[in-house]
């Protein structure tokens, strides 16, 4: 494809070359989110194949630490893969980086259990989960920068908005092939083998990736660059030694990624584990929710691409940021109504309070699943948050634990926090599993079902402020780096702000919940990053529609 073609009138329609390496660049991106998010939904399997003992909560805590592990590198993927994109092209770089991604996916299919190869399993796990962070870290920055590359002036926001769609339609293809699983198959049968399907499968999707990718020319950009010699001799140095570039990617992780990351996050991720974590919601229905909203909401990350175009890529950005923060607070509350309501009662009814010494109740901060908490004042807590059960946390005397129900003493002999459970269980709080929690594990009975789809109609506004923020951030990254350090200089913000202001979302908002016991304050966390995000963006975050990215100043 010629610079010419590549700077064409923005109103002719697209070339089939066009298409084609957005098709091959989309296709292989869906793969990598494929991949990656089947850690995170297979959890429960994983960690019963790989991990000794007999503590279920400890072995599920140790796979999130490898699905963490996986977002914590992130950012030391899109470094090193950043800098090869920028010295030896984008073609190549993203070629390496599917290729690692799907031999580290089918690996952890194929590995032996605990009890076949002991502690190696565990291991061999999380090298895996290291490897597919990596990739995934270099796999993002040379799509996006290799389709707008190769879009025409004035259409690089609709263009790479298809990129856009890969990291949804990546989610929702795995919550499909799981559950097309668990429904085909009993649960033993699942349980013992089955889950290992979706892990083996990604080996036919990177062979059918790496041949469509194989079809593709380099970038034209890219290209010039080299036939000019104009390529950066150390992308790291240039972009981020040197104020001026190392500015712009500040301004790009505070002013974009950081408030994009947490609206995608608490949009997909933090709704599912509201779902099932706080509300009681079971998986396979909380699933189908998810997916459906996902399925409806996705054409959305297209249209505000498109948009992008026309009115720009900060105003679309900066508005779904800002309509997510005043909108959280009620839209999660509707939520709790709609598919909990006797939690959603018990909240405002039943009063519990926690009087503890101050001195022996810590923050409950742990990202990656490995802080030990033995202070009764923080096991107590974390098992009421556990348990979706608000408290109020008072200052007591040196040494002094009690709880309270509605003004009822309540035993605190076991220092666990069991008996307090009861106890606001038996004042109002449902049990896991009650009747009156929203249960339709079937498309057609959630289709059918009034609340079902008014529940589903708020997970679809929680989505459409992901379109928002998401669908222009592509472009708006590739925009604003030049060609010779775009790679590099684009990656590491975006991976920086979903890896790590995202990725560690839900463990965050927990944290918050279990520490102020209030099921909704853990929404603090995307709400004060998104009006950081909205405030920086307004005042420092240039426009960049239409920019020449094919300028090396």
């Amino acid at each position: 494809m010629s610079m010419a073609t590549a700077t064409a009138d923005k109103s002719r329609p697209m070339t089939a070359e066009e298409r084609k390496v957005i098709i091959a660049s989309s296709a292989g991106t869906v793969f990598e989110w494929y991949d990656f998010y089947l850690a995170g939904s297979l959890a429960a399997n994983i960690a019963a194949a790989f991990v000794p003992g007999s503590n279920d909560t400890a072995k599920f805590i140790f796979v999130l630490f490898g699905f963490a592990a996986g977002f914590a590198v992130r950012p030391f993927g899109a470094l090193f893969f950043g800098r090869l994109g920028d010295l030896i092209g984008r073609k190549y770089t993203f070629l390496v980086t599917m290729t690692l991604m799907g031999l580290a996916t089918f690996v952890i299919g194929l590995l032996p259990t605990y009890e076949t190869i002991g502690y190696a399993a565990p291991v061999i796990f999380i090298i895996c989960r290291l490897a597919q962070g990596l990739a995934l870290g270099g796999e993002y920055g040379g799509a996006a920068t290799y389709v707008a590359e190769h879009s025409p002036a004035g259409r690089r926001g609709f263009y790479t908005s298809w990129i856009q769609t890969t990291a949804t339609v990546g989610l929702f293809i795995s919550l499909l092939v799981i559950l097309t699983l668990r429904l085909s198959m009993t649960p033993e049968a699942f349980n013992a083998w089955g889950w290992r399907v979706p892990f083996l499968v990604s080996i036919v999707l990177l062979a059918v990736s790496i041949w469509i990718r194989l079809q593709l020319a380099e970038s034209p950009a890219f290209q010039k660059m080299k036939e000019e010699g104009t390529q950066s001799k150390a992308p790291l140095t240039e972009a981020f030694g040197r104020w001026d570039n190392a500015k712009i990617a500040i301004i790009a992780l505070f002013g974009g990624t950081a408030g994009q990351a947490v609206v995608w996050y608490t949009g997909q991720f933090y709704a599912l584990f509201f779902l099932t974590q706080t509300l009681k919601m079971d998986g396979t229905t909380a699933n189908l929710l998810i997916a459906l909203s996902l399925l409806v909401g996705t054409p959305f990350f297209i249209l505000f691409g498109w948009l992008s175009d026309k009115i720009g890529r900060k105003p679309i950005l900066l508005l779904g940021c800002l309509l997510a923060s005043m909108s959280y607070f009620t839209l999660f509350h509707k939520l709790a109504e709609t598919v909990n309501p006797k939690l959603y009662s018990a909240t405002e009814q039943v009063k519990v309070v926690i009087t503890a010494d101050a001195t022996k109740c810590s923050n409950l901060f742990d990202p990656v699943g490995v802080r030990v908490f033995t202070e009764p004042c923080d096991v107590m807590r974390r098992t009421l948050a556990t348990n979706s059960i608000a408290y109020n946390l008072t200052s007591g005397a040196a040494g002094e634990l009690k709880a309270t129900v509605n003004g009822a003493d309540v035993s605190v002999a076991d220092k666990t926090g069991a008996a307090v459970v009861a106890a606001a269980q038996a004042a109002g709080y449902p049990k896991p599993g009650d009747a009156s929690i929203l249960k339709q594990p079937t498309i057609s009975g959630v289709l059918s079902d009034d609340r079902a789809l008014y529940a589903g109609g708020i997970l679809f506004i929680l989505v459409l402020f992901v379109t928002m923020v998401y669908g222009p951030i592509a472009a708006l990254l590739v925009e604003l780096f030049p060609t010779r350090i775009r790679y590099t200089g684009m990656s590491l913000p975006y991976h920086l702000g979903n890896g790590w202001f995202g990725g560690f979302l839900p463990p965050t908002a927990f944290a918050i919940v279990a520490s102020t016991g209030n099921i909704y304050a853990g929404l603090w966390y995307p709400i004060v990053v998104a009006m950081v995000t909205f405030v920086v963006g307004l005042l420092f975050l240039p426009e960049t529609k239409d920019r020449n990215i094919y300028s090396n100043d």
